[in-house]
């Protein structure tokens, strides 16, 4: 049976640039680094001739799984414009609960970061939340990876 959500895995094409867009604008610390290479990795994810630089973040008082920045120095992948759409197959999105998505909203924009729009107020009666009114906010990482940002009131 599962027990938790252990971490997410987010591959990355800018180790340096990720760590500094998660930590310093959206809050989480880097708790780990390591370099992955070698027949151990290679037997794990299938591909030859592995190595990765990994950085693991976390939020401040451990809410939540960690998440962890992968780039692949070899083999390198591709990026698809797709899966940065809503609507492509697959995981598309991870969502962060946050207390004030309007100042995160002004936050992400005076970092440059796109937003896809301004925060949004689920209409009453679409869903009903025992956490109440909920607000939501779409916004790109670095990489093009969709993060949510959700309040509840």
């Amino acid at each position: 049976m599962i027990r938790a959500i252990d971490h997410v895995n987010l591959v990355v094409a800018d180790l340096a640039r990720s760590v500094k867009f998660y930590t310093e604008v959206l809050g989480f610390v880097k708790t780990a680094d390591v370099h992955m290479k070698g027949d151990w990795i290679e037997k794990i994810i299938g591909l030859r001739g592995v190595e990765g630089l990994v950085a693991f973040v976390e939020l401040p008082g451990g809410g939540g799984p960690r998440i962890e920045l992968l780039h692949y120095v070899t083999p390198a992948g591709v990026a698809l414009p797709e899966n940065s759409r809503a609507n492509t197959p697959g995981v598309r999105h991870i969502a962060f609960r946050v207390d004030d998505i309007a100042g995160m909203a002004a936050r992400l924009r005076a970092a440059g970061v796109t937003l896809f729009s301004e925060p949004v107020t689920v209409p009453q009666g679409i869903v009903k939340f025992a956490a109440g009114d909920k607000s939501l906010l779409y916004f790109l990482d670095p990489d093009g990876v969709i993060l949510e940002l959700a309040e509840y009131r």
